[in-house]
C-alpha cells in the first residue's frame, strides 16, 4: 500500500472534505486497511490565478516535503492548481494523481458526450484540454453566469454555505443542463460543499469524489 502525500489548503474545508472522502472510499474493515496519509494543509499557496509561478515554486517545496515524510504518490484536491502539475512532478519525482483526469474518465464512463463544467476559469481551461482528449464537447456558463459562480465559490471559501450560495450553485448547473451538457463535473473542489445533485437535472460528477476513488486505485 502506497502512502498518499496531499497537498493541500485550497482552501481548507475542500481539503478536510477531501480526506472524508478518502477514508468512505477506501475498502477498510480495520484501521490497518487504510491508507497512510501525509498532508501539508498550507492555505497560504499564492493565488493560482494570479501568482501561478510563485505557486508553483510554493506547491514544489511542499510536494519535495512530503516526498521526504514518506509520501510515494501525491494528490492535490484543488482542481486549480493543477496548472503546476508539471513543476510538482519534476521537484518531488513523485506522480500526482490528476484530479481533473479522474472527474473526466467517470463521465465518460457513463457515456456523456457534453459535459458541463462548474469551475474557475483556469481550472475551465484544464478541463477543455481533458475533455477534447476524451473526444467530448465542453458547455460553458454564460459570463455572468461564471461571474455568479465565482462570487459564490469565494462565499464557501468564507464559511458561508447559506441557502442564497447553493441557490447560485443550482442555477449554474441549471444553466449548464439548459444549455445541453448531459453532465456536470464539480470542478472547484469548493462546489461540492453547496451544491445539492438532487436540484440538477442531469447527473453530476463530484470531481473530489472520483480523485478520491483514483487515490484509493493508486494507492491500493
Amino acid at each position: 500500500m502506497k502512502v498518499l502525500g496531499v497537498l493541500g489548503g485550497m482552501g481548507p474545508a475542500a481539503t478536510i472534505d477531501f480526506l472524508a472522502k478518502l477514508q468512505y472510499e477506501t475498502p477498510a474493515e480495520r484501521d490497518e486497511d487504510h491508507i497512510r496519509v501525509v498532508m501539508d494543509l498550507n492555505p497560504r499557496v499564492p493565488n493560482r490565478h494570479l501568482e501561478t509561478d510563485a505557486a508553483a515554486a510554493e506547491l514544489a517545496q511542499m510536494a519535495v516535503a512530503l516526498k521526504a515524510a514518506g509520501a510515494q504518490i501525491l494528490a492535490m484536491p484543488c482542481n486549480t492548481a493543477h496548472v503546476n502539475r508539471t513543476a510538482i512532478e519534476a521537484a518531488s519525482g513523485l506522480e500526482l494523481v490528476d484530479m481533473l483526469d479522474a472527474a473526466v474518465h467517470e463521465a465518460r464512463d457513463f457515456g456523456a458526450e457534453r459535459i458541463g463544467v462548474l469551475s474557475t476559469p483556469l481550472a475551465r481551461g484544464l478541463f477543455i484540454e481533458r475533455i477534447r482528449t476524451a473526444g467530448l464537447q465542453t458547455i460553458a456558463l454564460s459570463p455572468l453566469g461564471q461571474e455568479a459562480l465565482m462570487e459564490a465559490i469565494f462565499a464557501v471559501k468564507a464559511g458561508d454555505l447559506s441557502e442564497q450560495v447553493e441557490d447560485v450553485m443550482a442555477a449554474a448547473a441549471a444553466e449548464l443542463a439548459n444549455g445541453g451538457a448531459d453532465i456536470i463535473i464539480a470542478g472547484c473542489s469548493e462546489v461540492p460543499l453547496a451544491l445539492d445533485p438532487d436540484r440538477v437535472a442531469v447527473p453530476v460528477i463530484d470531481a473530489t469524489e472520483a480523485l478520491a476513488r483514483a487515490c484509493v486505485e493508486a494507492c491500493l
